[in-house]
């Protein structure tokens, strides 16, 4: 039963260690099986409260770029004087991210609150790690996310 657990264990910090290094080198095969999972495990998971108050996690609101449809997508955002800032964990090349980056525009949802934003501009982690909480920038550097969208909210009438 003792070498069972180990066996286990082994291969779960296996498992963890090369997910790491494959997000860390953003490869394509461990990027895309992720965002596999996200969008059909943990997306529908989290998307009935992400942006509720007092949750950690937001959503984007966006639209596609070439087929117009609506769509919302789990971020953690986090707030900055101005706007937001939000990981790229898959780099600007996620759809949600250019479809904000080529509209100009998006709906973040965050603590219980709706924000229209606009100016999106992707920019580097030595841009913003003064801004990030501690924890973030630990998870940024374990995972070497290297970019951010940036994000302004337009004033409320």
């Amino acid at each position: 039963m003792r070498r069972l657990l180990l066996v286990v264990l082994a291969v779960l910090a296996a498992a963890f260690g090369a997910f790491v290094v494959g997000m860390r080198r953003k490869s394509p095969a461990v990027q895309d099986r992720v965002r596999q999972f996200s969008k059909h495990v943990m997306t529908p998971a989290v998307l009935p409260t992400a942006g509720t108050a007092g949750q950690g996690n937001g959503v984007v609101h966006h639209r596609g770029r070439t087929s117009g449809r609506e769509y919302a997508t789990p971020v953690t955002p986090l707030p900055i004087a101005g706007g937001f800032l939000i990981g790229l964990p898959y780099t600007a090349r996620a759809d949600w991210a250019r479809n904000i980056l080529a509209a100009g525009r998006a709906t973040v949802e965050f603590d219980g609150e709706r924000h229209e934003v606009t100016e999106p501009v992707v920019v580097s982690y030595d841009e913003v790690e003064e801004l990030l909480p501690r924890g973030v920038r630990l998870g940024a550097k374990v995972f070497a996310l290297d970019e951010f969208l940036r994000v302004r909210t337009v004033a409320k009438a």
